[in-house]
């Protein structure tokens, strides 16, 4: 039977509850980190910002993941995979992963979720269809007794002074405050995509960065959010891969030519640069006419949703030229995130545990990353872990009484250093990080000065936010998103400009070649005024 969570008597527009562990987060790795902690033992409050089951990027995604049976194999394929990581990954971790993502699969198999089958007959268990599988995972999480708490954001974590002992918010829909005390929360809020237009991404940005840094976590691999993918333009549909079989023509219909003068194909993987530097240049159109007939009936099956713009516009993209652009992705597709200091996936800051896109991926995919795949399977093995570890951190504090005295942590965007102002906009805010952290003349392509005036713009922007933001009710989502989205902005920017090197998605103009020096991560701690780690030797305090 599954622990039952308590209410606690609280004023009637409050909602107030007790369990071991609060999940925050409504995606792949919330849902796996509720069921794990649930299977532990634990009463489990799940808070989504969204509804669990169509929030998030993995939703409306076909999705596959990195599935690598167990067997003497699993080691070339995990040395294989670590070649093109940048020399930043962990095989352990590596494996790790791919070990329990493929437990958790044949779990999915186990609890009933329709796998695709193969033409032997055999599941298909290395692909998840976004939208079932996330409704698959709402039903496991209600089957498991967990409270689910749909459009409730999270705006700031609790702590008692020892150890993080819940988090508190607002509910969208009923318009209330709520409150959950627990012994253990697990930070599953995805990533941070900057407001750019992307599916599934509108409300990913970046709260649960914001608010374990101020619980005192540290964060890493920040500097890597140079990943973009292709989409038709004005479009939000971030799937690449039929972009694999392209032409590439400027305005006119005349082809655009790679390095060695040849018409540019494909533009997925490496031809990514050569498609990002014309788009500087100006409009580019493609055509997917180097996939085959039959190629084109798989396409079609296989990711239809990538088809319907082309078929609402009227266009056949097989043989018609359209418009398209590359799609910054920020953390979502790239890989920095809350560091993660042990194999349950704490943070380091008691009580608070990391997962999916929330934690630093960078032990995992290194300097590189995408869509699905090793994401994915990141996503079902760390939220096993960090439900896990939570769960056995509840147990731990079982006997230890709630104090009476709880020191909520928000500042930015809840209670700013000095005094509200009026004028202070959220949408500007956004925007103005946004111009900096989003542009491909200065995101995917990066130099030292291009980053330092990026640098001097968002901090002063941070100073805005950290002074003057604050908002009201509802309004306290909107400012708090606003604060979170400036934050990862400033992390990234600073980030990238101290690795001084050129190391998979972070590109220097400046510096384009890979230094052996940085063949570490770079942990960033502290908020306001924070401080840069890398190599034991290496320290570089930053003062605002």
């Amino acid at each position: 039977m599954p622990k039952i969570v308590t209410a606690v008597r609280a004023a009637p527009e409050t909602l107030h509850l007790n369990a071991d562990v609060l999940v925050l987060g409504g995606g792949p790795s919330a849902a796996w980190a509720a069921v794990a902690a649930a299977e532990n033992g634990a009463s489990v409050v799940l808070a989504d910002k969204g509804y669990l089951g169509t929030s998030g990027a993995t939703a409306p995604s076909n999705t596959g993941t990195w599935c690598v049976p167990p067997g003497d194999n699993r080691h070339a394929v995990v040395e294989r995979r670590w070649q093109r990581t940048g020399e930043l990954a962990d095989q352990r971790w590596m494996l790790r992963c791919v070990d329990t993502a493929y437990r958790n699969l044949l779990q999915l198999s186990e609890w009933g979720y329709p796998f695709p089958t193969e033409d032997d007959g055999r599941l298909y268990i290395a692909n998840l269809r976004g939208p079932d599988y996330m409704r698959f995972m709402r039903r496991r999480v209600l089957l498991a007794g967990i409270t689910v708490l749909d459009h409730h954001p999270a705006l700031e974590l609790l702590s008692d002074g020892d150890a993080v002992v819940g988090a508190a918010g607002v509910g969208r829909q009923v318009e209330r405050d709520w409150r959950v005390d627990a012994k253990a929360v697990v930070l599953a809020t995805g990533g941070c995509a900057f407001r750019e237009r992307i599916l599934g991404s509108t409300g990913l940005t970046g709260d649960g960065y914001l608010m374990a840094a101020e619980a005192g976590a540290s964060l890493s691999g920040m500097e890597f959010t140079g990943k973009y993918t292709l989409a038709p333009h004005g479009s939000s549909l971030n799937k690449g891969l039929p972009f694999r079989w392209a032409s590439f023509h400027r305005e006119d219909g005349s082809p655009i030519l790679g390095p060695t003068g040849e018409p540019l194909r494909n533009g997925i993987g490496d031809r990514e640069e050569e498609v990002a530097r014309a788009l500087i240049e100006g409009p580019v159109y493609a055509r997917l006419d180097q996939a085959e007939l039959a190629l084109q009936g798989w396409l079609r099956q296989g990711q239809p949703n990538c088809f319907m713009p082309y078929d609402r516009a009227g266009i056949d993209p097989f043989n018609d030229l359209f418009r398209v652009t590359l799609r910054a992705e920020g953390t979502v597709r790239g890989t920095g995130g809350i560091d993660i200091v042990s194999d349950d996936c704490a943070t380091g800051v008691p009580g608070l545990y990391a997962a999916g896109d929330a934690a630093s991926r960078e032990i995992m995919t290194g300097a590189v990353s995408g869509g699905g795949a090793v994401n994915s399977s990141w996503a079902l093995a760390s939220g096993w872990w960090a439900g896990k570890g939570a769960s056995t951190h509840a147990r731990r504090r079982a006997g230890k009484a709630f104090r009476s005295e709880v020191q909520a942590l928000g500042h930015a965007g809840l209670r700013p250093a000095a005094s509200p102002r009026a004028d202070i906009d959220t949408n500007e805010i956004i925007e103005t990080v946004r111009a900096e952290v989003v542009p491909l003349d200065k995101n995917f392509f990066r130099s030292s000065a291009g980053l330092e005036k990026s640098g001097e713009r968002l901090q002063s922007v941070w100073r805005d936010v950290r002074d003057h933001l604050q908002g009201e009710g509802l309004e306290r989502i909107r400012t708090r998103e606003a604060a979170s989205i400036a934050a990862a902005g400033r992390w990234s920017v600073t980030a990238a400009l101290h690795r001084s090197e050129s190391r998979g998605m972070h590109r220097r103009t400046d510096l384009p070649s890979k230094n052996p020096a940085f063949a570490h991560r770079l942990v960033i701690t502290g908020v306001d005024d924070f401080r840069i780690a890398g190599a034991p030797d290496r320290l570089a305090e930053l003062a605002s």
